[in-house]
């Protein structure tokens, strides 16, 4: 995964690199937030599914880095002042705190708007990426997770918000890559379902590292989820419950990838790594 970050983050900055016209603060505010150094997960999970798919790495990038654009548009928006209020991002100030509210917030849609200018050779991408991303999809489970702060405890809406707020993604990020490798209807769910058990793990692992681990090591603010008295499952259900059901979601990952042999063991290592991280 670092060896493909490597690649791809080249690739993404030339990618946002504009026209001469475009506002200079504004391509800033993008780059700095888009680019600043990262796991590139949600990247590496399109380009793993589209070879899988029977694709190469040249018919995954665009779909690739649409995906990223969406996730790099979604950190910048959580840490408004109006959203989560954070100070760091990967281990960086916050877009808002550099560039301004305005400024990131406007960096955020006009990253939007490139990861569908990126994929708009392709309909049924456009259209994927659109329901992970909308209403249905990431916004929504934001809406939800804003709307239940100062709730009691709800593990049905957790569950609401895990599912859309970043399993969504996840989900998008295989399917994109399926069909850009030409796979069939039953690959692309399969694949996808996938990416929305690992999206789920991944969601409670979060929940828990922002309860046990230090602002150092996460590159961002912790504990922030309690202060809030946000919709986790830790807040629900305990630290161990909340690990027991990461796992469980994990073992449902691996499985979706039973038809794919050895060809799939790093996907299988990724789906490990996502609950055993400190980051």
């Amino acid at each position: 995964m670092r060896a493909f970050a490597g690649v791809f983050d080249e690739r993404f900055a030339a990618a946002l690199s504009p026209p001469a016209d475009v506002p200079p603060r504004l391509v800033e505010a993008m780059r700095y937030s888009a680019l600043a150094p990262g796991k590139r997960l949600r990247p590496f999970l399109v380009a793993r599914c589209c070879e899988l798919a029977g694709g190469g790495l040249d018919d995954a990038w665009a779909p690739a880095m649409a995906v990223e654009c969406i996730h790099a548009f979604s950190l910048i928006h959580d840490d408004l002042p109006a959203m989560d209020d954070d100070d760091l991002r990967r281990g960086k100030p916050t877009c808002h705190k550099v560039f301004g509210e305005a400024v990131a917030i406007l960096a955020g849609d006009a990253l939007v708007a490139r990861a569908f200018e990126l994929i708009a050779y392709a309909p049924e991408m456009v259209g994927d990426l659109a329901r992970g991303t909308g209403w249905s999809g990431m916004i929504g489970g934001q809406t939800a997770d804003v709307l239940g702060e100062g709730e009691p405890p709800k593990r049905e809406l957790v569950e609401y918000i895990h599912a859309r707020k970043t399993a969504a993604l996840f989900e998008t990020a295989c399917r994109l890559g399926t069909i850009a490798g030409g796979g069939g209807s039953e690959t692309v769910e399969r694949l996808g379902r996938f990416g929305q058990s690992l999206g789920q793990a991944f969601q409670i692992a979060d929940d828990l590292l922002d309860l046990t681990a230090t602002p150092e090591t996460l590159g961002k603010g912790v504990r922030k989820d309690a202060v809030a008295s946000k919709q986790t499952y830790p807040g629900c259900v305990g630290i161990d419950e909340s690990r027991r059901v990461a796992e469980r979601a994990v073992v449902e990952a691996v499985e979706r990838l039973s038809p794919h042999g050895k060809e799939a063991d790093d996907l299988r290592g990724l789906a490990r790594y996502v609950v055993d991280r400190n980051y």
